[in-house]
């Protein structure tokens, strides 16, 4: 479903503009669809049969996006199991300071070879109101001031449905437009479609490596673009709306944690209006990448402040739970499988 299958069933029922922008915001808050004003009852503002249709549409947009399991962490983040209406499932991420990570696909197609979400593959595109749907949810249970667009999928992948998510988002969803942030491995489309919307988001974007053929093996199936190109347009999309880019580097160890990818994060960012987020990878035992330990990511961030580049540690939430971004999801999904198969027999 998206934004606009919702906007025409309640004009078919007979809503105005000024009735479906009033209903919308309702949902969008989490709140019930005829909630009113302080000045202004529903029953004295919706028309009979608009709020005649209301159960039946509330019925429809609850079962966008259920919570199946909550998932707490120390670190004041919740990451949510979310079932969608095919019972296909997503994660959501309640961050701190009122913020959500949200999902965008079931799945994703660039293959990261260290995110668990990439290794299932693409399995389906999330509608605009599926996206939503996630905000809507999670305002039920904490303020939603700030949501990014990180969870599972690459969002340029989809980029009509998120494009209209970010749209209602910043206008009947009170979000500020640099309170929503969109991520992308550097997908081209990214930097032609964004400066043309009304609602121009943060953009991050994922860098994890100054080596071109690094790159390539550590994000198979992304674009082929070299970090300089990719750098050069994010600074050309920071400069233009004066907001800086947030360039994400998922740090591993032994592999982009070296003295010379150091230096090349120099030559690329020093200059640059940007911020460099270093996130730790969120280690199993069993793990093919682990983390650096933590004296050397206190050496990084040494290094690359002193030499004028803003960098910040962000460690993914909930790791505390193994909740990194596919976790959640896929430990679902084995034990679904496990409990069909033992049906099976």
């Amino acid at each position: 479903m998206r934004i606009h299958d919702i906007h025409q069933h309640l004009a078919t029922l007979g809503a105005k503009p000024l009735h479906i922008g009033r209903v919308s915001r309702a949902w969008l808050q989490g709140l019930p669809l005829d909630t009113g004003t302080r000045h202004q009852q529903a029953e004295n503002f919706l028309p009979l049969s608009v709020r005649n249709g209301l159960p039946e549409l509330s019925q429809r947009l609850d079962g966008l996006a259920r919570l199946r399991s909550e998932h707490p962490a120390a670190d004041g983040s919740a990451r949510l199991l979310v079932e969608l209406g095919d019972g296909q499932m997503v994660e959501s991420v309640l961050l701190p300071r009122d913020g959500l990570c949200v999902s965008s696909q079931v799945g994703c197609a660039v293959g990261c070879v260290f995110c668990m979400t990439g290794k299932s593959g693409l399995l389906r595109q999330l509608g605009s109101a599926e996206i939503v749907a996630q905000v809507a949810l999670a305002r039920r249970f904490r303020p939603v001031k700030k949501v990014v667009f990180m969870g599972m999928g690459e969002p340029a992948h989809n980029l009509d449905n998120v494009l209209e998510a970010i749209d209602i988002l910043g206008s009947e969803g009170g979000i500020g437009h640099k309170n929503l942030v969109f991520s992308t491995v550097g997908d081209p489309r990214v930097f032609e479609r964004l400066p043309q919307q009304r609602i121009k988001p943060a953009l991050a974007l994922s860098l994890h490596t100054t080596d071109a053929k690094l790159r390539q093996q550590l994000l198979p199936r992304a674009p082929r673009i070299d970090p300089e190109e990719l750098v050069a347009l994010g600074e050309d999309y920071a400069r233009r709306f004066d907001y800086p880019i947030q360039y994400q580097w998922t740090l591993l160890a032994g592999i982009n944690d070296s003295q010379e990818e150091m230096d090349g994060i120099l030559r690329l960012l020093t200059g640059k209006y940007a911020v460099l987020n270093l996130i730790p990878y969120n280690s199993l035992e069993d793990d093919e990448f682990q983390r650096p330990q933590g004296e050397r990511i206190v050496q990084i961030v040494r290094y690359l402040h002193s030499r004028g580049i803003l960098t910040k540690v962000r460690n993914s939430a909930g790791q505390d739970i193994d909740g990194g971004c596919g976790q959640l999801r896929a430990r679902a999904v084995e034990l679904v499988n496990t409990k069909r198969l033992h049906l099976a027999r």
